[in-house]
């Protein structure tokens, strides 16, 4: 199901190009990052089911540090452009710790990834980056939540609604559907440029609901970009910027993508509380790439699709026992004749 969707990504991305000569180069490289992550996560969580979430919770912390330090310290407190995917890697870090932490046997080794996810959360606070503060309490709650949940249908259906919630609000803040003292207090910390970002894309998608104006072509016909100082041709919205650039197809897939890895999680073989954990930072990446541009980031698509992998794999050591259970129940005929 994974290679047909990300497949449909990909040639859904060329199809747009080629009808309105766009650009699906970072389409292309952003389904390449996800699939690679994800073959990466499945592959090092057979092998090292503790060590390798609690590796890449410390690579997606050292790379949100430095990401810190090369951009102003104003972007830190917006979901917008490195600020998003400052808040974003932060959020798959905390998610990869505490995965790390309920994959450890024993309380002596769950401390570490504990005090990682803790640490995280921290750092979060001292970076000054108030998304990437509550993104990380967010995952770190859910995770302690989840413990003590055992169905996990019924948590990963409310993670899809609290995404599908998310985007709503941006649709009708962006229409200007709210009541208006609604709208102003919301307008406010998302700033009146963002939102005239996301009108223009509903504007474009609306006149090309079908191909969209084809991939990286928004920065060309939008209005707000075209008058902006610093303009990086990017709608700071992924589901806008697919319908604006893709269409409904385009926006239908990327809800399939997001889909499809709670699917996955549903049916892992981990524990209902590693799936759930997993699902809770993957849906923060979701609201924050509602609200910015955190997918536009490789390191971000690449960690989404590790997180993933981690927590779909199935460690080596319970394939090896059930092969020593199934060859002791298949005892040889020659064995019990005397």
């Amino acid at each position: 199901m994974g290679v047909i969707v990300l497949g449909a990504c990909a040639v859904w991305a060329l199809i747009t190009a080629t009808a309105h000569d766009g650009r699906p180069e970072g389409v292309l490289l952003a389904v390449l990052a996800v699939a690679a992550g994800y073959a990466s996560g499945r592959i090092l969580g057979a092998l090292l089911p503790v060590a390798a979430p609690g590796a890449g919770a410390l690579a997606g912390l050292g790379l949100a540090l430095t990401a810190a330090h090369t951009t102003p310290d104003p972007q830190l407190t917006t979901p917008l452009g490195h600020g998003g995917a400052t808040a974003a890697l932060l959020a798959l870090s905390t998610g990869a710790a505490c995965c790390a932490a309920w994959a450890a046997r024993s309380p002596a080794q769950r401390l570490a990834p504990s005090l990682l996810a803790v640490g995280i959360v921290v750092s979060a606070a001292v970076l000054g980056s108030t998304t990437g503060c509550a993104a990380c309490a967010g995952v770190l709650l859910c995770s302690l939540a989840a413990d003590r949940m055992r169905r996990r249908a019924l948590g990963l259906g409310g993670l899809a609604l609290a995404a599908a919630l998310v985007t709503g609000a941006t649709w009708a803040v962006a229409e200007n559907v709210l009541p208006d003292g609604l709208t102003a207090s919301l307008e406010g910390p998302l700033t009146e440029h963002r939102v005239l970002l996301w009108r223009d894309a509903l504007h474009l998608a609306g006149q090309h609901p079908a191909l969209g104006v084809g991939p990286g072509r928004y920065g060309e016909l939008g209005p707000t970009v075209t008058q902006s100082l610093l303009p990086d041709g990017k709608p700071h919205s992924a589901p806008w910027q697919q319908a604006a650039e893709q269409g409904l197809v385009g926006l239908a897939l990327l809800a399939a993508v997001f889909c499809w890895v709670l699917y996955s999680l549903w049916r892992s073989p981990r524990s209902t509380t590693i799936a759930l954990t997993a699902g809770a930072a993957l849906t923060a990446l979701a609201v924050i790439a509602s609200l910015g541009n955190a997918l536009s980031f490789t390191t971000v698509t690449a960690g989404a699709g590790l997180l993933a992998g981690l927590a779909t794999a199935r460690p080596l050591a319970d394939e090896d026992l059930e092969r020593v259970l199934n060859a002791g129940d298949q005892t040889p005929r020659n064995q019990l004749e005397p």
